[in-house]
Formats: C-alpha cells, sequence, structure tokens
C-alpha cells in the first residue's frame, strides 16, 4: 500500500509540474528548472498525496470484510489512483483556464484548452481501465499493466506535447518613447483616486444613511459603474491593467512576484490557483520576489501623457520602482520602506531627486498622532498601513503645490489590509464565532476607515475647478474569505483573516465633475480606465488597448465637441 500510494503522489506531482509549464510557457522544457520544480512539488504535494491515499487505503482495510493485500506496484489499485490524480489535474487545469485567461496570450491559452482536454480524456481512460481491471481483470494481467502504462504515460505526454518547448523570452522589456509634444500647462486636471479592496456593496448602504456624505456626493451627482477586475487579484497586476488598458497577456504583470523554486535561479510569475499553491511561500517552500518597474511591457498612462506635453503626478502606484522619468513628478510605492534605509537617497525612491526632501517632510508631518485616521488602538500591520495612507496622501499634496500637474493619482492600500482582517466584525452573519463584544469591539474600525477615506475624497471634490474631473476607481472588491482557507491558514499559522478578494469580486468606478452625466451606467472593465482618461484630456487611444474610452460618463456637450480619436498604438 506505501509503495503505491508514493507512485501516485509521483504521478500527481508529475501533473502539477505540467500546470506550472502551461502557467509559465517561458521556461524551456528541456531545462533543470523542470526538475527543480517537479523536485519542489514533489517535496510537498507529493508527499501528501501519497499520505492521502495510503491513509484511504487503510480506512478501507479497516472497514472491508475482504483482505486487501495489493503488491509492490499494484495495477489495479494504480489505475484508480491514476484515475483520481488525472481526474483532479484536469479540473485544476480548467479552473485555472478559466480564472486566469487575462494572463494568457491567444496562443498560450489555446494550449492550455488543449492540454487539459487531453488530460481529462486520459482520465477517462484511466478510469474505464480501472473499472475493467476490477471487473473482469484478473492480478498480473501483463495486458492490463501495459495499457495503464501506456495511458499514464499518455496523460503526460498529451499535455506536455500541446505546451510546446517553451522557452519564449521572459516578461518585461524596455518601453519605447515616441515624439514628445511641447509642455502644456493649461486644460482641464483629472485626479484619479485609486482604492484597494473598497466594495460598492459596502458604500451603498452607509451613503444612503448618510455615514459617508461625500460618497454620496457622488452617488448623486456623479457617474458610476461596476468594474471587473482580473485574476490573479492581485495589486500589481490590477493596477497595471488600469494604467495601461492592457491586460496581463500582453503588459507584461501577470502577479505580484517572481517565483522560485528551490536550488533553481530561473523565475515564473504564476503558481497554480485552488491548489493553495501560496502556501507553499509562506512555508518558504518556494521563494518569492516582489516586481519592479521593469516589468512592464506596455506603456502606463503617465509616459503616454508625457509626449503629448501633459503632465503627471504619480503617488504610491505599484511597480514604479526604481523610479524612471516622466514628465511631472513620481513618488514610489517603496518610498516608506526607504525611508531610514541605506537607501533613501539613492535617487531611486523618487523623481526627480530635487523633490524627495519635499517627500520626507510630508512624512514627517504625517506621523503627527492628531492625524490619525484610525485614532484607535487596532493590531500593528494595519495601524502601519493606515499610517501609509496618510503619508502618501499628505506627500501628493505637498508636491501638488510645489510643482502643479494636469494629471494626478494616489493609491490608498489600508482599506484592504484592514478589510482582511476585520470584515468579520461588520458581516458577522456570514462567520461563525462572532460575539456580541467582539463585534461591539471591532465593528466600527472598518467603518471608520471608510470615513477616513470619505473625507480624502470630500477633500479632493473642493480642490476641483470647472472642467475638472475626480475618477475614484477601486480595483477590486472584497469577499467573506472562504472556511476551507479559512482553516488552512489556522493550521499553517498564517493571519487569520476573514477578508479576501481571490474570486475576483468587482471594483467599481465613480467620475465627478462639470463635464459627467449623473447615473449609473452599465458595468465595465478594469482596463477602461486608462482609455476614458487619454479620452478626457484630448489624447488618442491606442487600437492595441483593450479597454474601452467610457464617454457614456460625459454629458452630450462634452461629447459632441470631443469625439473619441485613434493610433495604432503608443510604442511599448
Amino acid at each position: 500500500m506505501l509503495t503505491n500510494s508514493l507512485l501516485a503522489g509521483a504521478l500527481g506531482a508529475a501533473y502539477l509540474t505540467i500546470l506550472v509549464l502551461q502557467l509559465n510557457p517561458q521556461v524551456p522544457l528541456w531545462s533543470y528548472s523542470v526538475l527543480h520544480w517537479y523536485a519542489t512539488l514533489g517535496a510537498f504535494y507529493g508527499l501528501h498525496l501519497a499520505l492521502l491515499f495510503y491513509v484511504v487505503m487503510l480506512l478501507r482495510e479497516m472497514v472491508s470484510l475482504d483482505a486487501f493485500r495489493p503488491g509492490w506496484i499494484s495495477v489495479r489499485l494504480l489505475a484508480w489512483l491514476s484515475a483520481v490524480a488525472a481526474a483532479v489535474a484536469a479540473l485544476l487545469m480548467w479552473l485555472n483556464r478559466q480564472g486566469l485567461a487575462a494572463v494568457f496570450t491567444e496562443t498560450d491559452l489555446r494550449r492550455l484548452t488543449i492540454g487539459a482536454a487531453a488530460t481529462t480524456a486520459s482520465a477517462v481512460v484511466l478510469l474505464g481501465i480501472a473499472i475493467a481491471h476490477y471487473s473482469f481483470g484478473r492480478h498480473g494481467s501483463r495486458v492490463g499493466a501495459a495499457l495503464l502504462g501506456i495511458a499514464i504515460t499518455g496523460s503526460l505526454a498529451l499535455p506536455v506535447a500541446a505546451r510546446g518547448v517553451g522557452g519564449a523570452l521572459p516578461l518585461g522589456g524596455r518601453r519605447v518613447s515616441i515624439a514628445t509634444a511641447p509642455f502644456s500647462a493649461a486644460g482641464p486636471r483629472v485626479l484619479l483616486v485609486a482604492l484597494d479592496g473598497a466594495s460598492l456593496d459596502y458604500i451603498l448602504p452607509r451613503a444612503a444613511e448618510g455615514r459617508l456624505p461625500n460618497f454620496g456626493r457622488l452617488l448623486d451627482r456623479g457617474a458610476f459603474f461596476d468594474l471587473a477586475t482580473i485574476r490573479p487579484t492581485q495589486p500589481d497586476p490590477v493596477w497595471a491593467a488600469a494604467a495601461t488598458g492592457i491586460y496581463p497577456s500582453k503588459n507584461g504583470v501577470r502577479s505580484a512576484a517572481s517565483y522560485f523554486a528551490r536550488g533553481d535561479d530561473r523565475p515564473v510569475d504564476l503558481l497554480p490557483e485552488h491548489c493553495f499553491s501560496h502556501v507553499l511561500v509562506h512555508l518558504g517552500i518556494i521563494r518569492d520576489q516582489p516586481n519592479s518597474s521593469i516589468a512592464w511591457r506596455a506603456r502606463p498612462l503617465w509616459t503616454i501623457l508625457g509626449d503629448y506635453g501633459i503632465s503627471s503626478g504619480i503617488v504610491r502606484w505599484p511597480l514604479t520602482y526604481p523610479a524612471e522619468p516622466i514628465r511631472g513628478f513620481l513618488v514610489t510605492d517603496r518610498f516608506h520602506q526607504l525611508v531610514g534605509s541605506m537607501f533613501e537617497f539613492d535617487g531611486r525612491a523618487a523623481y526627480p531627486s530635487e523633490l524627495e526632501p519635499v517627500v520626507r517632510e510630508a512624512f514627517n508631518e504625517s506621523g503627527e498622532p492628531a492625524s490619525d485616521p484610525l485614532a484607535i488602538g487596532v493590531a500593528a500591520p494595519e495601524a502601519a498601513a493606515a499610517r501609509r495612507d496618510r503619508f502618501y496622501s499628505h506627500a501628493l499634496q505637498s508636491l501638488a503645490a510645489e510643482r502643479p500637474v494636469r494629471f494626478s493619482t494616489i493609491r490608498y492600500q489600508a482599506l484592504d489590509t484592514i478589510g482582511h482582517r476585520y470584515l468579520r466584525y461588520v458581516q458577522p452573519g456570514s462567520f461563525e464565532n462572532v460575539s456580541d463584544e467582539e463585534r461591539q469591539k471591532y465593528g466600527g474600525i472598518l467603518d471608520r476607515y471608510y470615513a477616513y477615506v470619505d473625507a480624502e475624497v470630500g477633500r479632493a471634490i473642493e480642490g476641483l475647478t470647472p472642467g475638472d474631473l475626480l475618477l475614484v476607481v477601486s480595483g477590486f472588491g472584497m469577499q467573506p474569505v472562504d472556511p476551507l482557507k479559512h482553516v488552512l491558514a489556522r493550521i499553517t499559522r498564517q493571519p487569520d483573516l476573514s477578508g479576501t478578494h481571490d474570486r475576483a469580486p468587482d471594483g467599481f468606478l465613480f467620475a465627478y465633475g462639470t463635464a459627467v452625466e449623473p447615473g449609473r451606467h452599465q458595468r465595465g472593465s478594469i482596463v477602461d480606465v486608462a482609455p476614458t482618461v487619454l479620452y478626457y484630456l484630448g489624447v488618442p487611444i491606442g487600437r492595441d488597448m483593450d479597454g474601452y474610452a467610457r464617454a457614456d460618463l460625459f454629458a452630450k456637450a462634452f461629447t459632441v465637441e470631443r469625439p473619441i480619436t485613434f493610433i495604432p498604438s503608443h510604442g511599448r
């Protein structure tokens, strides 16, 4: 029983290795990286699958009246175990193909589809062999063993053949600039407030009750719609899609990090979903390395605007470190990590470097206790996230006063951090074991931070002048965590989270300004953000963009005077 369980576990690890190769076509098939990933996945998934199969067989032995004494390598037993392993692998392939479609090119998606179909067919064949051998075969049948060997080999070879040898150029590349227009300071301004983890379902009832008055102003006098996000639902790929108007399959940002198997220096950028693969990162079995600004393969919004003479102020957008030159100013999302470190003055935390003292001064001012957006004793990670939001907000205000720009954006991240931990106390019906005392103690924390963000939105509204546009965009929403994932987090001693965005809940987009047509509009996509900003500022849309300019947000008097224009591409 043990030897057969180990063989089945090794087969399951092989299927998972194939799935990793399918998700990362840049990894050459004939390389040591494949062996490193198989060894890494086998040491975790293979051994756990073998243990699971062995326990199942022991339970069968305990309850069955028939003696269960398989051979060292049992054709009958391996047929059943390999059929189960192939069926689970096929299911994982289909789920990843469906959920991660936006990160694949058409060719890679077609290959993944063929591989999943081949694995499904193999699982059916293996199940047929298991049934036939159990019903009509005999122990030690050479014909049955040969058929089983052929079927198992085919179940591995077919998806690998569909995937191809791989070895495509790794994602990431240089951006090519096009002709630069003279600087233009005149014209309307656009402020984009980016929110992690904010949900329209959370805002609507509280705005109706008057608890979020500035969101109420957006609802009453602005335009808004639900915003479909992408998977993996992580800040890097989501906000890269928003900044480029292009899905991850073409913009180069497919996840939040690069991942390395033990002993390997070749990165992959996607881990399989639905099999708790990120637990391996938490346990240190797989090493991760955060992305940087070299990951872009498509030009972000602010570089395009610079080509047309429009200045930008970018604060805390993901994938901006190391800072690259732009027309305007840029504060990277890692500035708070570098303050006080040996890298603070390396010139890569912000651009231009002469504005760094302004940012550091804003950091010092934001540390005053009186400006604490929570003003409560929450846990350290949530309190630190709130302080960082306050710091970057002060930095944008100071920089905008020092160097006015026509397009500016800031990202608030703490709503996501606080929602992960405290969602259970504002939605107690979705969770067990939430006492009245806990709800009273912690139930107001998320509300208070929404109130802080609401105040920030109000300040942005007050700063608008006729012709300006305010966009408040949530890249993804928040949902109660899956109970199974909650249990797994406790087993692996991860933080006890209650909110998640793994299933890609919708975000939203609010538009507010004199040119906006109030009302709720048809659901859009995260890739609509960049084309809409370009359209409003009079810049043509690249035909290679996946998103659309949402001209329906604006009044007819505005759209009649500003038709949508196109160019083939803004370059990469």
